[in-house]
């Protein structure tokens, strides 16, 4: 097993109004010996907006922002701005975000390059109702099921006669074109799909309607093991290797005491990141500390960023949804450890 050392709390909610709540679930990228960090800031009344803090190195805190960085504008972003993602392609920074509109969680982006002025763009996920998505999915054969739960919420939302779109989140772009092409993971649960794409101006109604009518074959991965039974979900951006992509995702169980949320890794192939090469059986970290296991939502560790110094991997995550915090490891271990896990 990967060795993990648990790092502790890096971030903690301040007084400032837009982050009174809490803080977790941080986009971090690294620029020389600093990590830029964005992270989800909650007010009470669960209102969210990003905030950021430069990190001297990948632990000290050196500068934080008291005022959020980006906030909601739009109308599906009205209720939120959530957890992040970042990535750099060919100089533009791209920031990917869960927006909340009190009934829908959809997925968008924003660029920029000098990390400080950001231009919101388009969605990234289909506007399209759960009966609608059930409809063109249920034609996929050999589907998991799971796809077609009507969930809690679903049920909720139906009750108040409001329009329900499919859910869909955790969005993280590949830190490069593949194939000439912009790729980037999604979660439908309870897997992880893929879209590529030349241009944005691909996403509209009929590309995703195609999209879900074949979604088999978008699909990079599925629950597999016990610690990820209910549903997977991406965490930080893949980080490429000449073995792969190393994807740090999230796992989620189901167990008498509700859910818990556990960090995962996997193995995607370089050139078909389609092709799942390797899968640890195992988590690569659960939540153990008292400010992992009780908060606003208890047991969880939601990774959602990683940098690289030298050989050690830190990876960022939400602890409970109410603390930021780090966890690092040997990176070539842990691609050792993937690697023996695809030959067996």
């Amino acid at each position: 097993m990967v060795d993990v050392k648990k790092e502790g709390i890096m971030l903690e909610k301040t007084e400032n109004t837009f982050e009174n709540e809490g803080v977790f679930n941080p986009a971090v990228i690294r620029e020389g010996g600093n990590v830029h960090m964005f992270y989800r800031a909650v007010r009470k009344g669960n209102y969210s907006t990003i905030g950021y803090c430069l990190l001297d190195g990948p632990l000290k805190v050196s500068k934080r922002d008291d005022k959020p960085i980006l906030f909601p504008q739009l109308d599906y972003e009205i209720k939120g701005i959530e957890d992040p993602r970042i990535v750099k392609i060919e100089g533009t920074y791209y920031m990917t975000y869960t927006v909340y509109d009190k009934t829908n969680a959809l997925a968008a982006y924003a660029t920029s390059t000098d990390l400080k002025v950001w231009t919101k763009h388009s969605l990234l996920t289909p506007q399209m109702t759960f009966s609608d998505f059930r409809r063109l999915a249920e034609c996929n054969k050999d589907i998991n099921t799971k796809y077609f739960r009507d969930y809690k919420f679903h049920k909720l939302l139906k009750k108040a006669d409001l329009k329900v779109f499919v859910w869909d989140k955790n969005v993280m772009f590949f830190p490069r074109k593949i194939n000439g092409k912009y790729a980037y993971l999604h979660r439908i649960r309870p897997g992880i799909q893929l879209v590529m794409i030349n241009s944005f101006d691909e996403l509209t109604p009929k590309f995703w309607e195609d999209y879900l009518l074949n979604i088999t074959k978008n699909i990079v991965m599925d629950p597999k093991y016990d610690h990820e039974s209910s549903y997977i979900g991406g965490g930080c951006p893949p980080i490429e290797t000449e073995h792969g992509w190393v994807l740090i995702y999230h796992g989620v169980q189901d167990t008498p005491n509700g859910y818990t949320y556990n960090a995962c890794a996997a193995l995607l192939d370089l050139n078909n990141p389609l092709k799942e090469l390797a899968r640890l059986n195992y988590p690569l970290f659960t939540p153990e500390h008292n400010w992992e296991q009780h908060g606003i939502v208890n047991n969880v560790v939601f990774p959602t960023g990683a940098v690289l110094f030298d050989d050690r991997l830190y990876i960022y995550y939400g602890a409970a949804d109410e603390h930021i915090a780090a966890a690092s490891l040997s990176f070539s271990e842990l691609v050792k450890e993937l690697l023996n896990a695809k030959n067996n």
